[in-house]
């Protein structure tokens, strides 16, 4: 029974499945995730019926490879092409929440949203939000604060056990950052190596900008920055997986 409350979590900033070889492709993508084992997967910067990418739903077309089932959330949007986030899972998920986060005052830059959804892991329903933050340092503190606000961590039905991972575009020991451990876990923080793991840019990796915030049920058996030859030009990103563990 020990082993079903197991289960490997992967948050990859996909980059439009665009490697670093210029090639599109979300099958590399797939078998990247298919490679760590993954259960539960988030997933940001992927294109859906974009023509920049042959107008394929990489989303459906990833969760699809990998038999999982998905949900995707746009945060950007234009007629019938759109740009956002996902979260896929082998154990039964359903949505519960998927928005925009409030953005540049000017509305120039890329819109960033987030995605919740609730898996069910061995008689636990555990809570998922992933997000893509901004990349101008208050636009990142506005949108933290929203994620921490009523419609979303401070919701009442977002209770824990709960998770918080994506690409924040943030390092250890930023304001975001800081503000994430007020009430959550730094998985890093979790092991006796504390060291950050560093996953951009792939070429040479010099920054710590994926993250994956706990709730204090979990008990972290291992992070991992996935570092193999395929991930290293699937996409600009290397992939953070974690193998979290329920108490019983």
């Amino acid at each position: 029974m020990a082993a079903l409350r197991q289960f490997r979590l992967l948050t990859y900033n996909v980059h439009r499945c665009l490697g670093t070889d210029r090639v599109i492709s979300p099958h590399r993508i797939a078998t990247v995730i298919a490679a760590t084992g993954a259960d539960v997967v988030a997933l940001q910067e992927l294109d859906v019926n974009r023509a920049r990418s042959g107008h394929v739903d990489q989303a459906q077309l990833i969760a699809a490879l990998l038999e999982m089932e998905f949900h995707f959330h746009p945060a950007w949007e234009m007629a019938e092409e759109r740009f956002g986030d996902a979260v896929l899972s082998r154990f039964p998920l359903r949505l519960m929440h998927a928005a925009r986060l409030p953005g540049h005052p000017r509305g120039w830059r890329e819109r960033r949203g987030a995605i919740w959804a609730k898996v069910e892991v061995a008689g636990y329903t555990v809570q998922v939000i992933n997000t893509h933050l901004g990349l101008v340092r208050h636009e990142r503190k506005t949108q933290t604060e929203a994620l921490f606000g009523p419609h979303w961590l401070g919701h009442p039905a977002c209770r824990s056990p709960l998770i918080l991972c994506g690409d924040f575009n943030a390092v250890p020991g930023s304001r975001v950052h800081r503000r994430c451990l007020e009430s959550l876990r730094d998985v890093h923080r979790c092991l006796k190596s504390s060291r950050p793991r560093r996953t951009y840019p792939t070429r040479l990796p010099v920054a710590s900008l994926d993250h994956v915030f706990l709730s204090e049920e979990f008990h972290v058996r291992h992070v991992e920055v996935v570092r193999t030859t395929v991930s290293r030009v699937a996409s600009d990103h290397y992939p953070l997986l974690v193998e979290l563990e329920l108490p019983a």
